[in-house]
């Protein structure tokens, strides 16, 4: 593993649930991939030596997904869960994302609240969508109007996707 050989290192696995699910026999060959993917990786997590200096973190939406065996003290044995922003935490979203645009007549304070129950990306992405929105209508600010329609998209994009949020 490269990781061993530049130590110290951290080993930063993203969506682990794609290749860590709870093992099932449903006898389909994709299954069969993501089975032995999961056994190799369990292998070089415990390693057959000491990892020394090499860390490995993963980042998940669906810890509940994940197969036991990933869980163990070892591996992954401790879960750490990152909440949703808070209003607070909307606001400075908000104010990192649309820090260099022209605003115009935008409370940040009403886009927060607007967006109760919202993830950072999600926040990110009324920034960025209220900016084309106003390239659309070639203006040279953005306003509150284009805050107020991007929140209506995101929001109601995050409504009609299959993905669970809580």
């Amino acid at each position: 593993m490269l990781a061993r050989e530049r130590a110290p290192a951290i080993v930063f696995i993203d969506e682990i649930d794609s290749v860590g699910s709870t093992r099932t026999h449903d006898g389909t060959s994709g299954s069969a991939e993501v089975q032995r993917t999961l056994m190799q990786l369990l292998a070089e997590m415990d390693g057959f030596d000491n990892r020394g200096d090499v860390r490995i973190m993963a980042a998940t939406n669906r810890v509940d997904m994940l197969d036991p065996a990933l869980l163990r003290p070892g591996r992954f044995d401790r879960i750490i869960e990152i909440p949703l922003p808070d209003a607070a935490g909307r606001l400075e979203i908000l104010k990192i994302h649309s820090g260099k645009m022209q605003l115009a007549d935008v409370d940040l304070n009403e886009v927060s609240a607007m967006m109760e129950r919202s993830t950072g990306a999600e926040v990110q992405a009324v920034c960025r969508e209220a900016g084309m929105i106003a390239v659309r209508r070639d203006a040279d600010a953005i306003g509150r109007s284009d805050f107020m329609e991007a929140v209506r998209k995101v929001k109601n994009e995050k409504m009609t996707d299959n993905r669970m949020y809580t």
